[in-house]
């Protein structure tokens, strides 16, 4: 049941590929070890010039992409540094950026507060 949003800092002139959505999803779906269409991947390009960092400038090759997670239920020690440490890296991989440059959020558990067609996860 992992949602997992990308959210990748672009250059506007050079557009996204079309499969590049699916690849993240088969890639994230694997480090998560999900069932098939079981992990769902929201691809969003935020334009270079709508990102800041205080005080510095962002050079290309050190735009961000931020990564959030929401799982029914997160794992927590070594066994989330591991799907940390795979998420950044297969992330990194599919879109051609630095592991360093990818950052990963964990959102609270999801079960009891979210719902699927209208049936709330336990």
């Amino acid at each position: 049941m992992p949602i997992v949003t990308v959210e990748l800092v672009a250059d506007p002139d050079r557009p996204l590929g079309h499969t590049l959505t699916q690849a993240l999803a088969d890639s994230i779906g694997r480090v998560l070890n999900s069932q098939r269409g079981q992990t769902w991947v929201r691809l969003r390009s935020l334009r270079r010039d709508e990102y800041a960092e205080n005080d510095a400038l962002v050079d290309a090759a050190e735009l961000p992409v931020f990564v959030t997670v929401l799982e029914r239920q997160v794992s927590a020690g070594a066994v989330l540094q591991r799907e940390v440490t795979a998420l950044t890296q297969a992330v990194a991989h599919i879109l051609g950026r630095p592991a360093t440059c990818v950052h990963v959020e964990y959102a609270p558990a999801a079960a009891g507060r979210i719902a699927f067609g209208g049936r709330l996860v336990p």
